[in-house]
């Protein structure tokens, strides 16, 4: 195995599109093992799943566009290197914030006022999230990996704490679904279930792009990126660029805490985050950080995670099994990258010699 010296973007996304399909043909095979089926009734039950009826098509759009926010935000972060794994918590914060907001408002402001109020102190909740491992990074040196992680579990126990204080009703465990009766706080629908969520979130990819390519402070990101030494040198401020740019992706994943709850869940659990936080490291990494190829590959894992679960039902396979077909998808993509970076050189016996 030796490490390319430069690879041409049409063959690193030939890599990517055969492990896509290799990825389908053992996710088939597993299939066909397990339920004795024709795999072409298999993926027949995959799109049935995904856009088979109208509920299931804005379900679909749900995942992709909350899998894409949480790669959105966290894009800025991981140009700069620094490897934000603290997503799920981010999430937590700023969903845990929408629901308080939600619990304690919800009845006494006016919808629009009170989805503002939601959408800005949930970022800010995110933001602060993301600020803290940011301000040690950039004075101590800390190792950013662990420490986001860490905050992840932290930000659990706080919603753990919440959900005992707002338990409804009583001895359930759960917040429940707040204000069923009168939608304070619930992101109305607009042209369909999740519209106003998609064009929130497409308003949010957009300035994403236009600030990582066109802004000084998105040059700065790439240039940190590179080399903090080379920054320093060209007279950025590295410190600055680190919490700016942290400040900005926990921000954006805390915002996606208030769609995920005010627009889709209505409450808020441990779960609330989903795992998303760690599936959007793949897109992030598998879009090279392009924000219009996050929209195709978010698509993609969702809409075969819900094709997933429809044939797990279809052909009566446990809970697991759509799981097992998502991990199977992701081990392809997460390794095909390795082959992006790296080639396979048969070296001859007289070539040894």
């Amino acid at each position: 195995m030796t490490k390319r010296g430069s690879i041409s973007r049409a063959r690193a996304w030939g890599i990517r599109v055969a492990a896509v399909i290799l990825s389908l043909i053992v996710c088939a095979i597993v299939i066909v093992v397990i339920t004795k089926q024709n795999p072409i009734q298999v993926y027949a039950g995959i799109i049935d799943g995904a856009v088979g009826t109208k509920r299931r098509l804005w379900v679909t759009i749900r995942e992709t566009i909350f899998l894409l926010i949480v790669a959105i935000g966290l894009t800025p972060a991981f140009k700069m290197k620094f490897w934000n794994i603290g997503a799920e918590g981010q999430i937590l914060m700023g969903g845990a914030v929408s629901a308080a907001l939600m619990i304690y408002l919800g009845k006494t402001l006016p919808n629009s006022v009170l989805l503002i109020l939601i959408f800005v102190l949930s970022a800010l909740a995110g933001m602060i999230w993301g600020l803290i491992p940011a301000y040690f990074k950039a004075t101590y040196n800390t190792n950013e990996t662990l420490f986001t992680l860490m905050l992840n579990y932290v930000a659990m126990q706080i919603v753990t704490f919440c959900i005992v204080y707002w338990e409804n009703p009583p001895g359930s465990n759960t917040v429940g679904v707040i204000n069923a009766s009168n939608q304070g706080g619930w992101i109305p629908p607009l042209f369909g279930t999740y519209g106003m969520c998609v064009i929130l979130v497409t308003a949010v990819t957009v300035f994403i792009a236009i600030y990582m390519k066109s802004s000084k402070q998105g040059y700065e990101i790439a240039v940190v990126g590179e080399s903090q030494n080379t920054a320093r040198y060209a007279g950025i401020n590295v410190k600055k660029v680190i919490i700016r740019t942290m400040m900005l992706s926990g921000a954006i994943c805390g915002f996606a805490g208030a769609l995920i709850v005010s627009g889709s869940s209505h409450t808020i659990s441990t779960g609330t985050a989903g795992g998303r936080g760690f599936t959007a490291i793949i897109v992030a990494w598998m879009s090279q950080f392009n924000p219009v190829i996050m929209v195709v590959v978010s698509l993609f894992l969702a809409f075969m995670q819900q094709g997933a679960i429809q044939i797990a039902s279809q052909f009566g396979l446990n809970e697991n099994a759509s799981d097992i077909i998502t991990g199977i998808i992701l081990f392809f993509l997460i390794g095909c990258e390795f082959f992006v970076n790296y080639k396979v050189e048969l070296i001859g016996k007289h070539k040894e010699a």
